[in-house]
């Protein structure tokens, strides 16, 4: 399955609007040595990492979601906002 970072990164904002509701960006990366890609999420000068397998990463091309990343993309959102309220 060939896409490229750029339409990945689109499409897990289409599947997760609320990254981008809630001011979350997205920096992808692909590990070759884990045969994923590292998905981090920022907020300000806060940060979160993920790991999504290249395998999940396809399923989410097609359309499907990845119950793990969904998971994370809720847990991510409620800890970064958590940070930004405590402050620095």
């Amino acid at each position: 399955m060939g896409y490229t970072q750029v339409e990945l990164e689109r499409k897990l904002y289409e599947m997760y609007p609320e990254l981008e509701r809630e001011g979350i960006t997205l920096a992808l990366s692909f590990d070759a040595e884990k045969n994923a890609w590292v998905v981090r999420f920022q907020k300000g000068p806060h940060s979160r990492y993920a790991f999504l397998d290249k395998k999940d990463a396809d399923a989410c091309i097609d359309g499907l979601k990845c119950i793990y990343l969904g998971t994370l993309v809720a847990q991510y959102v409620k800890d970064l906002q958590e940070e930004l309220r405590r402050g620095p």
